[in-house]
């Protein structure tokens, strides 16, 4: 048990260095957009206008790849646990076969005399 215990606090620190790296990235990225001068894009020269809409396309497909990837990640994890659950529920019938095989077993041996 102690394994399973290690195992999930290892991930557990795992994604939360994940988490703690992408709001590091996020709030950086959100900084640099901050220094836009948003007020008056019509003073900027055209050529860094084109930069300004290539790099929020760029922007917006790399956000929707990440969610897309956590989406079917998702998914995945959930189809897993379902998996892992029906795996679960399947060996209950096995399981109880077993404690009551043991018990009768036990009972025969202490309660009947050959």
């Amino acid at each position: 048990m102690e394994f399973v215990d290690q195992l999930i606090a290892f991930l557990r620190d795992g994604i939360a260095a994940i988490f703690r790296f992408v709001e590091i990235v996020w709030t950086w990225s959100i900084a640099q957009i901050r220094a836009v001068p948003w007020g008056n894009l019509g003073d900027l020269h055209i050529l860094e206008q084109i930069l300004l809409v290539l790099v929020a396309g760029v922007v917006i497909y790399l956000l929707y790849r990440a969610a897309r990837e956590l989406f079917d990640a998702a998914q995945n994890a959930l189809a897993a646990f379902a998996t892992l659950l029906g795996a679960i529920v399947r060996t209950l019938a096995p399981v109880l076969v077993a404690g009551l095989t043991a018990a009768a077993g036990a009972w025969i041996i202490n309660n009947v005399s050959f």
